[in-house]
């Protein structure tokens, strides 16, 4: 594979690129979908949008050949250069408890307008953030705990709230290597930003794991690594139905091409690695998936497709 060495737009770039192809401008944010429910066993389980991130095309596989990627994204009728990632949260009730599984982006990066809803979104939910009992972050990227740093957001949470994130997560954001990411302008300084704050806001509330912990009845957190060295995917499981929450494991482009290395990760073979290991096992299970960057709401199956795999959206169920 070739390395992609052009360098990435700003996201403020990205973000005009996109709003000018709305010439009679956008729906209201709230006239879209923004949650969707859905049952594993006994477990509720709600998707919710945080909105959307406008970025630069390339992040979807850095070290590959532009002309092959470009190809890639017209066959899905997508344009080469700046996509819109979906920024999809998990709220799920087991047990007594309320579990939300990542927060969003917040207003840590405010050239990316469109993100940051999860508070409204919840509010329209009918979710109370005080009814919150745990929060899971698959990883301390901005756009999964700044929701929880956004103004009025803690004030509002329970005092007793117990925020689940792996201890190797926790240690490598008090000094993150960015050696190995291709990200846009000015998003490695604003994670390492993100990270020191809410290492320092929300010290006394964390509970760190080191491989896997039982948040509630059937809700298992397991560290993969690879995306970030504490990265970790949410298992559900409840008579017999499964669902995993993948967090960052899992991208649109991974399923066909889990080799190519998305700019966020912070070690890309590894990230691969690990991609199609879970990817594997969840065709062999024929389990439910959900992630963070996925189209909303995001449900679908695995299926093997040769030496890689299928994405198979779920129908909406009415």
């Amino acid at each position: 594979m070739s390395v992609d060495n052009t360098p990435h737009p700003s996201v403020k770039h990205c973000a005009d690129k996109v709003n000018a192809r709305y010439i009679h401008g956008r729906p209201e944010s709230e006239l879209v979908p923004s949650r969707y429910a859905l049952k594993v066993g006994a477990i509720d389980v709600m998707v919710v949008s945080d909105g959307v991130l406008s970025l630069p095309g390339a992040m979807l596989g850095h070290n590959v050949d532009p002309a092959v990627r470009a190809a890639w994204l017209e066959d899905r009728f997508l344009p080469p250069d700046v996509l819109e990632w979906a920024l999809n949260v998990v709220v799920v009730r087991s047990g007594g408890r309320t579990v939300l599984i990542d927060a969003g982006i917040g207003m840590e990066f405010p050239d990316l307008p469109r993100a940051g809803k999860l508070a409204q979104r919840l509010k329209a939910a009918g979710i109370d953030p005080a009814s919150v009992t745990d929060v899971v972050l698959t990883h301390m990227h901005m756009d999964h705990c700044g929701g929880l740093l956004a103004d009025g957001v803690k004030e509002r949470l329970r005092p007793d709230l117990r925020v689940h994130v792996a201890a190797a997560e926790a240690e490598f954001w008090e000094s993150p290597d960015f050696s190995r990411v291709s990200m846009p302008p000015g998003f490695p300084d604003a994670l390492r930003r993100t990270g020191k704050r809410f290492l320092k806001e929300y010290h006394s509330q964390l509970r760190t794991f080191e491989n896997e912990y039982e948040v509630a009845p059937g809700v298992v957190v397991q560290r993969t690594g690879g995306h970030t060295p504490g990265h970790s995917v949410v298992r559900l499981a409840s008579g017999g139905d499964r669902l995993t929450f993948a967090g960052d494991a899992v991208f649109a482009v991974g399923f066909e091409n889990p080799g190519w290395y998305n700019g966020f990760e912070h070690d890309p073979e590894e990230a691969a690695r690990v991609r199609v290991r879970l990817l594997r096992e969840l065709a062999a299970n024929r389990e439910s998936l959900v992630a963070t960057h996925l189209s909303f709401p995001s449900v679908c199956h695995v299926a093997v497709a040769g030496d890689v795999f299928r994405w198979v959206p779920a129908f909406w169920d009415y």
